[in-house]
């Protein structure tokens, strides 16, 4: 049985079996105390064993931490202080030794830095054990979300053709050999590679949803996205999970109180199911978290044009590193004024200048913005990125010739405003940002099981 669901259900006098991880063994007299974990919740099980059992003195008075065991015995009312409830051996079956002169994860706190360099080992800890079970809770979450109001998964392509963002930051997938791969005329022919033409690893499920978004009407997807951007920074990730829902018949409006709904909601989710593990970063990692978590509840978020974002940036009289002027992209410095000094809360910034945004977003009637959005959280800077798409088939090729896209090579996402093109808009949510700013962790490295970084991919 699992500890969590031991220590819900409580049947108290009676006979059960885990099997987790040795954390702590504590002697007194004839008696070891163990604690165990199994990973299934913060808390562990203190275990009696007495000096009755069979293999007390040969194996029980050996167990140091990592070891792992199975232990049948009585679930009993704890006499003693600091837990309700122990776990009275009756039988310890030794499954897994662990060298304590090896053992790299000792009963002390280890730095995250520390932990970075042990990514097969560093769940065993507290920290990141409770981070992989916020964001299990996270995951499934988002799922029963958009399930709940009648969306539609969508398993987009991890290898694609196509290159949403624009920036040709993509990781290229090849079967060549590429000490000698085929070319033609000096360059690398891939229309004699596995796929015929160049492919990569995709940055955004986005083009593919709206394929389906304009057949099914309310889609999304969910999984992970890769981008090869030489950005060795706190905050990025060369692998990450991307939520991307597409909702047909929809404008900027509608996608903007989705995302508000959609935030507050895994808000939520994590307040009130994932306590134990908020509270541990409550008191050690940031003292002001839960506050912050709550503020998402409490308010409604601000909305304000990217004209009055830098209006009021120019007005704030502050040193910015970047300068601020419109048609320059805000910073994380200029997104985290708005929502963490001026608004005290987060901002949804819309109607950015197209020059800055890519070429499917919906052009205003000015012809100068996009109606385009994101949304800004404290401590995270930008969280969320979407749009109102450009269904108008003109425009979008106009801007498409604007932006350099080929047309030929989309030519299958201009059939989609050829054939019964409709109004339809999305947006993307950077999974691990939102982790970072549910767990109060300020590094992106230890919100993800196994980080990819420039120079790094452990595992």
């Amino acid at each position: 049985m699992q500890i969590a669901h031991l220590l819900k259900e409580k049947p108290v006098n009676s006979t059960v079996e885990i099997k987790g991880w040795v954390k702590s063994r504590r002697d007194s007299k004839n008696l070891s105390f163990l604690d165990i974990t199994d990973g299934s919740c913060l808390k562990g099980l203190q275990v009696i064993a007495d000096a009755g059992l069979s293999n007390y003195q040969n194996e029980i008075l050996k167990l140091t931490a990592g070891c792992s065991i199975q232990v049948t015995g009585l679930f009993a009312e704890s006499p003693a202080k600091g837990q309700d409830l122990e776990l009275q051996a009756r039988e310890i079956i030794i499954h897994g030794w662990a060298d304590p002169d090896e053992y790299p994860l000792q009963k002390k706190k280890h730095s995250f830095e520390f932990l970075r360099t042990l990514s097969h080992l560093r769940a065993r800890t507290n920290s990141l054990g409770a981070m992989a079970r916020i964001r299990s809770r996270l995951s499934f979450a988002i799922h029963q979300f958009f399930q709940e109001r009648g969306f539609i998964q969508v398993h987009t392509p991890i290898i694609t053709t196509s290159d949403c963002e624009g920036a040709g930051e993509m990781f290229t997938v090849t079967s060549f050999d590429l000490n000698n791969p085929a070319k033609n005329n000096g360059h690398v022919d891939f229309n004699r590679d596995f796929f015929g033409q160049r492919a990569s690893l995709t940055v955004s499920g986005q083009l593919e949803a709206e394929a389906y978004a304009l057949a099914l009407s309310n889609v999304y997807t969910f999984g992970p996205t890769f981008r090869a951007e030489n950005s060795n920074t706190s905050r990025h990730l060369a692998e990450f999970w991307m939520l991307e829902p597409e909702m047909a018949f929809c404008d900027l409006d509608g996608d903007m109180n989705l995302a508000e709904e959609m935030l507050q909601h895994l808000v939520r989710v994590a307040l009130e199911e994932c306590s134990d593990d908020l509270d541990l970063f409550g008191r050690f990692i940031d003292k002001n978290l839960l506050s912050r978590l709550n503020n998402i509840l409490d308010n409604s978020f601000v909305r304000m044009t990217y004209t009055e974002a830098v209006s009021q940036l120019e007005k704030s009289g502050r040193n910015f590193e970047f300068p601020v002027a419109w048609g320059m992209d805000l910073q994380s410095e200029h997104e985290r004024f708005l929502a963490e000094e001026l608004c005290k809360c987060p901002v949804i910034v819309k109607d950015y200048p197209k020059k800055l945004k890519p070429f499917y977003m919906r052009v205003n009637d000015d012809n100068n913005t996009v109606a385009a959005m994101d949304i800004l959280f404290p401590k995270i800077g930008e969280i969320i990125g979407g749009s109102q798409r450009e269904e108008r088939l003109s425009v979008l090729m106009e801007r498409m010739t604007e932006t350099g896209i080929d047309h030929d090579t989309y030519s299958w996402y201009l059939d989609l405003r050829r054939f019964g093109s409709a109004p339809h808009a999305g947006f993307g949510l950077g999974f691990e940002r939102l982790l970072l700013f549910v767990t109060g962790l300020s590094n992106i490295r230890d919100v993800i099981p196994f980080p990819r970084t420039p120079g790094s991919a452990t595992l």
